[in-house]
């Protein structure tokens, strides 16, 4: 059983195959009506087949449709009241207070919604690894990349040689350079950024440990990907859905460097006293 199903199907449907989008859209549309069913029902409501129903659930990473029911019903069970929360669109003539109100809501619901999409054991390997780690490469591109930067920043704090660039072509020039030991960590949000996904592949390629953030479904970076760190997307017009998405990398790197530094505590206190004092004294 799957905590935070129907999320995930949610957030996958665009990333589905044709008779799996089919299935989605009916479990979507009818949860309650969706536990109830047999396979066989399941199949003929939604106009695919048996078969169909099955790779479903492979791809949600199920054991089977058993599983499937009991993830639903538990979602349906545990659901908190979101009516308080509305994500609407941001429209031309919104006045500032909508505007906050929306931008709010949908931070909050692009957070909350990569807790449920985001494998928890995932997160601890990805902690591991980059505890462990000689050097850490970060790529990304546009927003992505500059998220990117606030990682290497953190973890240079701590005394974790790590490398991010700007410029796509020295991304991959860097990753010629790693090795056994190293960790590459990817960042798209939609897992098909060329430039990112070149740079992961030449970082696996040499021997490093690979790490992808992107959003929940099936996307091309997850061939290069040793460890997948999902998060959750958020639609909208003006951009909103895409800075709503970047405050969930925030968030999950924030939640990684802390990891990572609880990890290494004995190491990371004298480094983040010494950081701190030296830009201490750089105030008035």
């Amino acid at each position: 059983m799957l905590k935070g199903i129907l999320t995930k199907i949610k957030q996958g449907l665009k990333t589905f195959k044709p008779s799996e989008e089919k299935i989605a859209r009916f479990i979507l549309d009818n949860p309650d009506r969706a536990i109830g069913l047999s396979i066989t029902d399941l199949a003929n409501f939604s106009g695919t087949s048996e078969a169909s129903v099955v790779r479903f659930c492979k791809t949600l990473d199920l054991k089977g449709y058993k599983d499937l029911k009991l993830s639903i019903s538990y979602d349906l069970s545990t659901s908190s009241d979101k009516e308080g929360i509305i994500h609407e669109k941001i429209k031309i003539g919104d006045k500032p207070n909508d505007i906050l109100a929306k931008i709010s809501a949908g931070s909050m619901q692009a957070i909350e919604d990569t807790k449920e999409v985001l494998s928890l054991d995932n997160l601890e390997k990805a902690i591991d690894k980059i505890s462990e780690s000689k050097r850490i490469y970060i790529f990304g591109i546009g927003a992505s990349a500059i998220v990117g930067l606030d990682l290497q920043y953190k973890f240079m704090r701590i005394n974790i040689p790590t490398f991010a660039f700007l410029d796509s072509d020295m991304q991959l020039t860097s990753a010629t350079n790693m090795e056994e030991g190293d960790v590459a960590i990817g960042i798209s949000t939609s897992g098909r950024t060329k430039d990112v996904i070149e740079a992961l592949k030449e970082g696996k390629k040499r021997g490093a440990t690979t790490i992808a953030i992107t959003q929940y479904g099936q996307s091309p970076i997850l061939e290069f990907s040793d460890i997948d760190l999902f998060i959750a997307y958020v639609e909208n017009t003006f951009r909103s859905g895409a800075m709503a998405s970047r405050i969930a990398q925030l968030n999950l790197i924030d939640t990684i460097f802390m990891g990572v530094a609880a990890k290494r505590h004995n190491q990371v206190f004298e480094s983040l006293k010494d950081t701190r004092e030296i830009v201490e004294d750089k105030k008035y």
